[in-house]
Formats: C-alpha cells, sequence, structure tokens
C-alpha cells in the first residue's frame, strides 16, 4: 500500500507526490526547469527524455491529484480551457455532448464556436433536470459535460443520479470541480469518469498562477489524456506546477476559512435590503440546499446576488475597496467581478438573461481576509446602489 493510500486529506495535501528530493533531501519538490535530459546511451535513459512529454515537477502534481481525487491519475494542462480540450478529443464528428445550460462562459465558447466546427452536436440543458438531461440523451451521445454548483449562478446537479443515467447510455461523465476543490466535492467518487479543474483557482489559491487538470478514473482515459498531453503540447509549466503543489499545501486551511466567511456573507447579503436576490448553495432558500448538504462537505466560498439593474450593479463595483474588481476566482484575497459582461460576455445577452446572468448580477468569491473588513466594505459599496 502507498503511504498515501492510508493517509487523510489534510495530510494528502501536503505528502502525496511530495517524497522528498532523492539526490539534496529537499522537502519541497524541486522546480526542474529543463527542456530536454542527458541519456545515459541510445536507448537508455532515467525515465526522463524530453520536457513536453515529462517534468518531474509536474509528474508530482499529478500524482498529488489523483490521490486528492481519488483517480487512477491525472494529466496538468497549461490552462482549465487546454484541459476540456483535451477531453473533448474523446469526442469526434458524428457525435454529440450534453452540457449545463448554465457552463463556464469559455467553455460555452469553445463548444460553439471551435469543436461545433467538427462536426459535434451539443445541446444545453438545465441539469437540475435529470428529466431535461434524460430527454436531450440521443444514441451518439458519447459525453455529459456537468458544472456543480454552475458559475454563477450556483444550481447543483445530482452528479450520482446524472452519472448513472449517462452511463446506461454509453456516455463518459465530466464534471467541473472547480468551484468546489476536492476538499468539498469528489464527483468520481459519486460517479463521474473524470474531474476537471481550473488549477488558476482554489488549488493555486494565490492568483500568481494559470493551470489545468485532468483526473480520470480509468487507466484507459489516464493514458488517452497523458497521449493528447505530450502531442498537443498544452503542458502545465514546471513553475505554475510547482506554485500548484505549493498552494494545495494550505488548501484545507484555506477553504475553511473561504467556507467560513462565505457562510456568514450569503447571510448577510440575503439581509440586505438592496439585494434582490442571493444565490450560494448553504442558504436553507436555495432549491438544492439539501443536494448540496447530500453530494458536498461544504458550500463554498462563490456567491453570487442581483442588484436589479447594470447600473446598480456599476455603482456598486466602482465602490469596492478591498474586494478586487477583477476576472477569475479562488483566491487568498476576494475578488468580484460582473458575468454579464466579463465571464460570460462570449454567451448571447437573449440566454443570458434567460438563465439568470442578468444585468444587474455580481459574483463574489470570497477571500479570507477578516470578516468584518470584507462586511464592511460591502455595506459601504451597497450605500450607494440605489
Amino acid at each position: 500500500m502507498r503511504k498515501e493510500d492510508s493517509m487523510g486529506f489534510s495530510t494528502d495535501c501536503i505528502h502525496a507526490g511530495n517524497e522528498p528530493d532523492p539526490s539534496t533531501g529537499a522537502v519541497a519538490v524541486p522546480i526542474y526547469q529543463t527542456s530536454t535530459y542527458v541519456q545515459e546511451g541510445l536507448g537508455q535513459n532515467k525515465g526522463w527524455e524530453y520536457a513536453r512529454t515529462q517534468n518531474p515537477t509536474r509528474s508530482a502534481l499529478e500524482k498529488n491529484l489523483a490521490v486528492l481525487e481519488g483517480g487512477a491519475g491525472a494529466r496538468a494542462f497549461a490552462s482549465g480551457m487546454a484541459a476540456i480540450t483535451a477531453i473533448s478529443t474523446l469526442v469526434k464528428q458524428g457525435d454529440h455532448v450534453v452540457c449545463s445550460n448554465m457552463t463556464y462562459g469559455g467553455t460555452y465558447r469553445y463548444f460553439t464556436k471551435i469543436l461545433a466546427n467538427y462536426g459535434v452536436a451539443f445541446s444545453f440543458v438545465d441539469t437540475a433536470r435529470p428529466e431535461d438531461v434524460e430527454r436531450a440523451i440521443r444514441p451518439e451521445t458519447r459525453l455529459l459535460h456537468l458544472e456543480s454548483p454552475t458559475n454563477p449562478t450556483m444550481q447543483l446537479c445530482d452528479i450520482a443520479l446524472l452519472s448513472e443515467l449517462a452511463h446506461r447510455n454509453g456516455a463518459v461523465v465530466v464534471v467541473d470541480n472547480t468551484f468546489c476543490s476536492p476538499y468539498l466535492q469528489k464527483p468520481l467518487a459519486l460517479g463521474a469518469d473524470i474531474v476537471m479543474h481550473s488549477t488558476t483557482k482554489f488549488l493555486g489559491g494565490h492568483s500568481d498562477t494559470v493551470g489545468g487538470a485532468a483526473i480520470a478514473k480509468s487507466k484507459e482515459h489516464v493514458e488517452w489524456l497523458g497521449f493528447v498531453q505530450n502531442s498537443s503540447g498544452a503542458i502545465l509549466s514546471p513553475m505554475d506546477s510547482w506554485l500548484v503543489l505549493r498552494g494545495i499545501k494550505t488548501l484545507v486551511v484555506r477553504m475553511e476559512r473561504h467556507e467560513k466567511n462565505g457562510r456568514a456573507i450569503a447571510e448577510h447579503l440575503a439581509r440586505h435590503p438592496k439585494v434582490k436576490k442571493v444565490n450560494y448553495p448553504g442558504l436553507p432558500t436555495h432549491p438544492q440546499h439539501a443536494l448540496a448538504k447530500k453530494q458536498m462537505s461544504g458550500f463554498g466560498a462563490m456567491i453570487s446576488f442581483d442588484l436589479g439593474s447594470f447600473d446598480n450593479a456599476k455603482s456598486f463595483l466602482a465602490k469596492v475597496r478591498l474586494c478586487s474588481l477583477g476576472e477569475s476566482l479562488g483566491g487568498v484575497e476576494t475578488l468580484i467581478s460582473h458575468p454579464a459582461t466579463m465571464t460570460h460576455a462570449s454567451i448571447p445577452e437573449e440566454e443570458r438573461n434567460r438563465l439568470g446572468v442578468t444585468p444587474g448580477l455580481v459574483r463574489i468569491s470570497v477571500g479570507i481576509e477578516d470578516l468584518e473588513d470584507l462586511i464592511a466594505d460591502l455595506d459601504q459599496a451597497l450605500a450607494a446602489v440605489r
């Protein structure tokens, strides 16, 4: 039995894949900033040939992620979208994909503007409604792409139920677990085949790296993703791999603080007279609160709330000071954004409004600052809202 197989989650975050350097005993995995490796002779090497194909720092991260998500293996990529692109090679011309209609804007853009040009058909449905997913599945459906919670409306889907449904029809189930991290949700244990992350977010945790990862339940999928990783070349760099490894070591303590602050701020916003609606699975008013308690070990730090109009959202966002207006999420600092003009601008306006990504919707990724300071900043900004 491997050491990490018998350890708790916090221990795995720190130790899985992070064996001391054999040549020096260094506690931190070295950054192997090299493009190639000296061969011992023709056909003889030390297991390393070329850095696109293999890198010890990247391999350490991949071992770590595989343990944390409970997969057969992992592959790290240059971005979350690079991971999704690699996974999409599981489908070909004539195949059909079912996807959440409230998926990340970059995923929607890649599926509809690029992959669709190669003869892959898509159905975007409300994955919170299993009956809609079942109706969308065709004989040629090969992939079910899920986000739970969704970005930015925080809808959940029943991963276990939808995995059973997809598998009965021969489809592979992929779950974007970026919002939760493996600390809060384990899609592979719930029945999914592949889980992916933008490692840029909670895994890295410090807004200083861009990357992605795919972790698969089967060795066959791991091998294929490795083949695609090497062939297409969208690899995670040694430096970024090291930054994510370092970030994961504090994942548990960060997520506990993210979660504590997130719950308190969601409750505060829900009581505020200027806020029309709050989307957060930890609130009892969330339509899938019971499902969140069933398949997640916590509710996370992602919240969206509606201020009623674009002008109100603009006034609010112009006044925040401690909360930083910017793309991305999952950093130790609180990040706040306007999905309709930022993360989801690639989705047509009519479709955005129908899905609840309204002009007044604001998304907040709650950081680990002092809660009192965050609430004070939100309150002074909300005072500017009519």
